[in-house]
């Protein structure tokens, strides 16, 4: 009897060590996937949507801030339904994929960006005017303009602008962007990130419609 209740206690002592190791491995195994995932990083295409997201907000608060002085009010501005113009936001990716090796070259930075800008916001003229019959920016009226879809002082500012992306704004939020990822869990950036899209396609094509109609 005295045997077979020692034998009982060892089993019984063997099964909760046994539970006790099950369960910390398994804490393990949950600690361990929360390190690898706090390691991994966005693809850069995610990363390239953020900064698209951020610069299409700062050109609207701009776009909005300058209507404002110019008319004394509020007016909407830019394509879409919601606080962005996606022209700001395609030419911040341009310049971050294509002229970053620029930095610090600030004249070829000057001189590249405004030709390519110019270029780039007479298409999107021409092709929105082509699409929906409207106009959202005209410059007849200002000096050495070209069909009113450019003008030389605009030219001339997208040159600045490039200078002050690539040099300063960009590395700016590059940093802090990087900083806040590295707090955030991987699956959360990713559902940021599809919730962000989801919203912005949504946009995209209700506006689509809106001007068609």
């Amino acid at each position: 009897m005295e045997s077979e209740k020692a034998n009982n206690q060892l089993n019984t002592s063997e099964k909760i060590v046994t539970t006790k190791d099950s369960k910390t491995d398994i804490n393990n195994k949950i600690t361990n996937d929360n390190k690898l995932s706090s390691k991994k990083k966005l693809p850069r295409a995610y990363l390239y949507f953020i900064y698209f997201i951020i610069f299409a907000f700062i050109g609207w608060l701009i776009e909005t801030a300058y209507s404002f002085y110019s008319l004394g009010h509020f007016t909407k501005r830019g394509f879409l339904y919601g606080p962005l113009c996606p022209i700001y936001g395609w030419g911040a990716i341009i310049l971050i994929m294509f002229f970053s090796t620029y930095k610090k070259k600030n004249l070829k930075l000057f001189v590249y960006s405004a030709i390519i800008f110019t270029l780039f916001e007479y298409l999107v003229s021409f092709g929105m005017e082509a699409l929906f019959s409207l106009k959202w920016w005209d410059y007849t009226n200002e000096f050495m303009n070209l069909n009113g879809r450019v003008s030389i002082f605009y030219s001339f500012a997208w040159g600045i602008i490039a200078i002050l992306v690539i040099n300063f704004i960009y590395p700016f939020f590059k940093k802090k962007i990087n900083l806040l990822l590295s707090k955030i869990p991987y699956g959360i950036q990713v559902t940021v990130v599809y919730v962000l899209f989801a919203i912005f396609a949504t946009d995209t094509v209700l506006s689509f419609i809106r001007y068609l109609a």
